[in-house]
């Protein structure tokens, strides 16, 4: 219920508020065996993505924590709604920067806008996992064909 009572505000110094996640707000973080970040976001951050990526493969790797991120494409200058539109990178762009990013700290990336999910790492599991069942049910098919084929 609280979110729903958020406000869009800030800034893309994606650095500043990753540092404070993670140096300030995990103050528990021996306390749990896991945690993850939920970066829901419109653009690209005003940072290099390479040292990004550094920083979050550092941080990360001394816990036991990963950082999603949630893009969303929003309409080219939309701004009613107070969504800053991504002015500095096109949405592919942003996209590949994000999922280098998201790599760097064992997380998940997925991009959705007005018109569907364009990209989504669970997606793209649970296809694959789909394959994999359809494969091994056709191998199994084969099988038992052959073995009645052989009695």
């Amino acid at each position: 219920r609280w979110v729903l009572s958020l406000e869009c505000k800030g800034s893309r110094n994606f650095m500043s508020a990753l540092r404070r996640a993670v140096e300030v707000d995990f103050k528990d973080k021996d306390k749990h065996k896991s945690q993850g970040l939920y970066l829901l976001t419109t653009g690209i951050p005003d940072q290099e993505t390479h040292t990004i990526s550094a920083y979050v493969a550092e941080a990360c790797s001394g816990l036991d924590l990963q950082l999603h991120v949630c893009l969303l494409s929003v309409t080219e200058g939309t701004d009613s709604s107070g969504i800053i539109p991504a002015c500095y990178a096109t949405p592919r762009e942003t996209a590949s920067a994000f999922k280098e990013i998201v790599q760097a700290a064992s997380g998940r990336f997925h991009w959705f806008g007005e018109a569907g999910i364009f990209e989504s790492d669970d997606i793209t599991s649970i296809i694959s996992e789909m394959e994999k069942a359809k494969n091994y049910s056709q191998k199994c098919a084969f099988l038992v064909e052959s073995l009645k084929q052989r009695s």
